[in-house]
């Protein structure tokens, strides 16, 4: 499990540009091994499971009753390692997610986007996802402001 942690704070680091293993050494610690909550790691046959060799990984999750949903599966996030992309290992990760959390009994499966990734957007959809019944709504935070 060490190997996987370490492989996925790497290809965060090459996508993102920011390291930030505390954040997934949490991430691990939260849903490796626990119900209702997947983290889901793809190794290429053959290939040592060492980045690059490292193909991708899922999250997810069932969350139950926000807002009055009914339970559903929730995709937190998808990376798969550029040399690898086109491959179909993002399906594969999605395919077997959705088959885990329809396993744990969800009807639905949900994920948030960012309307400037095309990318991101363009391969959900290609999964079959679309537009739901929720709007996402945010405010800045002002901390400080209004203390005298």
């Amino acid at each position: 499990m060490a190997q996987d942690q370490h492989n996925v704070v790497a290809l965060d680091g090459r996508i993102t540009s920011i390291s930030k293993p505390d954040y997934w050494a949490s991430m691990f610690d939260q849903f490796v091994g626990r119900d209702g909550k997947h983290f889901l790691i793809a190794e290429p046959d053959g290939t040592p499971v060492d980045a690059p060799g490292f193909a991708g990984f899922i999250i997810g999750e069932v969350r139950a009753w926000e807002f009055g949903s009914q339970p559903c599966g929730w995709i937190l996030t998808i990376l798969v390692a550029p040399e690898f992309q086109g491959q179909r290992v993002g399906e594969m990760l999605f395919q077997t997610i959705s088959t885990r959390l329809e396993n744990d009994g969800v009807e639905t499966i949900r994920t948030m986007v960012a309307r400037e990734d095309n990318l991101n957007m363009s391969f959900f959809r290609a999964q079959g996802m679309m537009a739901g019944p929720f709007i996402e709504l945010e405010k800045p935070v002002d901390f400080g402001k209004g203390e005298e």
